[in-house]
């Protein structure tokens, strides 16, 4: 995408106020901003009242292949080439109206693209916490939700006359394999088997879907596009942008860390849309990849759906990359690739020129256009009036509802995570909290808890609004001018926190730190943070308490060590509600139950270059590897820490045998450890299933309080160094239970040994060591051996 764009708060119009008041000490009035009001405009469609009688394109009874044919048989060359832009202009002879694919629903549906207007009627819709917090949550169920109800929401807007389009250029799915990359925030973390997980359930839940299960895939509530394809994680780091980059990435880790979530949107999630990436892969664009659109995601994953290119990402192939010769060339290349729609206008300006010059052909166009159309008749934007058919029952008033934003909370509260509570600092006791001191720049500003990619909220309340609420006698001093804290105002902060009975300080980042085009070139807090963060725990008459609002990792070595600082607070960009999930923790009216979707990492991590793609360690050159799978180094927290204000037990209750044998298969090949690998193709599907087996575990929430705990199942090798590229330990479960205090439940994963417990080989095949592999819970653990 090219730009994130800013919004601000919903205005005019007819409001609809509801007050919501929560059960607090004094009684906090939450005012929630619906706009419903006006006239609805008539959507766009095609094949209405006064159609021409037996057009096969408009017939809703034939197979949607056949449909498109008809319509695609009956375009001049102009009209056709005039479609392969992302504003793809009317037909008006055929009665085929303008559309535009490019719209945003990252956490909730935004005006960010050029396909939605929340400027009419419809001013605002529910604005989820961004991806990262959400991710947090470990809890595939609350992503579904989330994504049904975008799907809603988008279908609302639409039937309501105030969309072009219904194609939503989110997930992004990249892999957080830096913690400096500025849209890190947008994805679900590091771990490749998490992210494909989210990819799945989200993009379900946005189209329509069932959880699990087969799909109709001719009918989409909305569409969804996974992005960005692939090994795309670098904006502008030292001048080196996202535009020219050229990613150096290995087959191994191509196959077990850069792909697999796409691989999961696909086969999993059966996502309509994939979004090819700005930068290039060992040398190719990958908008231009054959090999990677149309064999890999096409033909091995079986991708049913369109292909579009990052905004602009076709002309830089000529005028940024010089991977192209002329402008003709670029567009033969992403053609002839399997893109199908280029945002921007290239293909569209240089598209006639290209098929005069033979370097495309009119079936090039047509094949782009047959999956375009393709998309649209499943949206079901060619059934005349769609007001009038499978989704025409959604209307305004399912936007911005009392239940889509109480789960904009929800999501909020179980995202947050708790990364220090020495002494009990947390929770905060309503009656023994006389004053409160409130500090940071973060604090008050309600855009700064929406992240990016983010569109007019239903809710705007702050984190100081609302713990006002909490406690009358509520002072508040930002302290800093903004997360660069270049201007300070420490000694009114100082004096507000001697005189408070406790103090809570918002401090972290914003999107001048962290966002799309801008990295980080520092992991520490930015400016003078770390001083007025000293100076106010100095002059507090209590332990503080510090939450971070960012999106990317912070060292906070410096608070993590300090016993002034008595409770750490993660709440990422947490939303439309976050200020309200953020007090509710703070006073223990929610029990926090968030864990890190990445590696924190310290400052000292920022000597390896963004631009080594390499996962795993290279200890001779002093490489450290990334993420929790192959990093070797100190850290500040871990992947998957987070405490609670209860104690959880976990422990297998079922193991399976020991030994599972392969039998008759032979070594393909020897690790420098000795140790015998077997194939997984070889292998085959039949002996795979058959090598299934449940893990059983056991979890007791031992108290105080009641609260949901995301169980995570690990796979550790106990050679991971021995030169064979396996990862220390590999996430291959988790699940999120919600247990009231002393109660203890059962929770079943499901264990495949050739999906689970094989690596990548340097190659980029699968396979399955001989030997032990160990499972792993909490503190608990059973070992499995795989002999021939």
């Amino acid at each position: 995408m090219t730009r994130a764009h800013t919004h601000t708060a919903m205005e005019g119009g007819r409001a609809r106020f509801s007050l919501h008041v929560a059960a607090t000490a004094a009684a906090l009035v939450v005012v929630l901003l619906q706009l419903h009001g006006g006239v609805a405009s008539e959507p766009p469609y095609t094949c209405g009242a006064g159609a021409p009688p037996n057009i096969p394109f408009c017939d809703a009874g034939l197979p949607i292949d056949r449909r498109v044919d008809d319509l695609v048989s009956r375009m001049t060359v102009a009209e056709k080439i005039s479609q392969l832009g992302d504003q793809s202009p009317p037909i008006p002879r055929l009665g085929v109206p303008a559309y535009k694919w490019w719209s945003e629903a990252l956490h909730g549906v935004s005006n960010a693209g050029r396909g939605i207007h929340l400027d009419g009627p419809l001013r605002a819709a529910t604005s989820f916490p961004q991806v990262i917090l959400t991710a947090a949550s470990f809890n595939p169920h609350l992503w579904y939700r989330i994504g049904q109800v975008i799907g809603v929401e988008a279908r609302a807007v639409y039937n309501n006359g105030q969309a072009e389009g219904l194609t939503f250029w989110a997930p992004n799915i990249n892999v957080f394999r830096d913690p400096r990359w500025g849209r890190g925030q947008e994805t679900p973390g590091e771990d490749p088997t998490m992210t494909g997980k989210y990819a799945a359930v989200f993009v379900r839940g946005v189209q329509g879907y069932g959880l699990a299960g087969a799909v109709n895939s001719r009918n989409l509530e909305a569409s969804a596009c996974c992005k960005h394809f692939t090994a795309y994680d670098l904006e502008n780091w030292h001048g080196i942008t996202r535009y020219v980059y050229d990613a150096k990435v290995t087959a191994q880790d191509l196959e077990d860390t850069y792909n697999p979530p796409f691989k999961s949107c696909v086969e999993d999630g059966h996502a309509s849309g994939i979004m090819c990436s700005y930068n290039r892969v060992n040398g190719v664009p990958t908008c231009a990849d054959y090999n990677l659109l149309s064999k890999t995601a096409r033909q091995n994953w079986g991708f049913y759906g369109y292909i579009t290119s990052d905004c602009d990402a076709v002309s830089i192939i000529h005028d940024a990359q010089g991977y192209a010769k002329t402008a003709e060339d670029a567009v033969a290349d992403v053609l002839k690739a399997g893109m199908d729609v280029n945002c921007g206008g290239y293909v569209q300006e240089h598209g006639a020129s290209a098929l005069q010059q033979g370097k495309i052909t009119e079936q090039d166009i047509d094949r782009a256009l047959h999956n375009l159309f393709a998309v649209r008749m499943r949206l079901g934007l060619f059934n005349g009036d769609p007001r009038r058919n499978r989704y025409g029952n959604i209307g305004p008033d399912q936007v911005c509802t009392q239940e889509h934003q109480d789960l904009a909370l929800e999501a909020a509260q179980d995202g947050i995570v708790l990364l220090k509570n020495d002494g009990s600092a947390l929770p905060l006791s309503k009656s023994s909290v006389a004053s409160l001191a409130v500090i940071g720049f973060n604090a008050n500003d309600a855009t700064r808890l929406l992240g990016n990619y983010f569109g007019p909220p239903c809710v705007t309340l702050t984190p100081l609004q609302v713990l006002q609420g909490y406690v009358k006698d509520t002072s508040f001093v930002a302290g800093c001018n903004s997360a660069a804290c270049n201007v300070t105002t420490i000694p009114e902060a100082v004096q507000a926190a001697s005189s408070a009975d406790y103090v809570v300080l918002f401090m972290g980042l914003d999107q001048d730190q962290e966002r799309e085009e801008v990295d980080r070139l520092d992991l520490t807090l930015p400016g003078q943070q770390q001083t007025l963060i000293e100076s106010v725990a100095n002059a507090a008459k209590k332990p503080v308490v510090l939450v971070l609002l960012c999106g990317g990792p912070v060292d906070v070595s410096f608070a993590k060590t300090n016993p002034k600082i008595g409770a750490i607070l993660w709440a990422g960009y947490p939303g439309e509600a976050g200020g309200i999930a953020i007090a509710q923790v703070l006073f223990g009216e929610h029990n926090p139950g968030g864990r890190l979707p990445v590696t924190w990492y310290p400052q000292d991590f920022t000597r390896v270059p963004m631009t080594d793609m390499r996962m795993r360690a290279d200890p001779p050159t002093g490489y450290p590897g990334r993420t929790y799978r192959f990093y070797r180094g100190p850290t500040v927290f871990n992947f998957g820490y987070g405490l609670s204000y209860s104690k959880y037990s976990h422990r297998f209750v079922t193991k399976p045998p020991l030994m599972s044998n392969i039998a008759g298969l032979k070594a393909l090949e020897t690790t420098a450890g000795g140790m015998a690998s077997y194939d997984v193709e070889a292998i085959g599907s039949e002996t795979c299933d058959r090598l299934k087996f449940p893990a059983v575990v056991r979890v007791q929430n031992h108290g105080p309080m009641d609260g949901k705990h995301p169980v995570l199942v690990f796979l550790r090798w106990p050679n991971a160094t021995d030169g064979s590229g396996r990862p220390a330990r590999q996430l291959i479960g988790f699940q999120s239970l919600h247990l009231r205090a002393m109660q203890t439940a059962h929770v079943e994963f499901e264990v495949s040994p050739c999906k689970h417990f094989s690596r990548a080989t340097e190659d980029g095949r699968k396979v399955i060591d001989q030997g032990s592999h160990f499972v792993m819970v909490g503190e608990d653990e059973f070992e499995m051996s795989f002999m021939a």
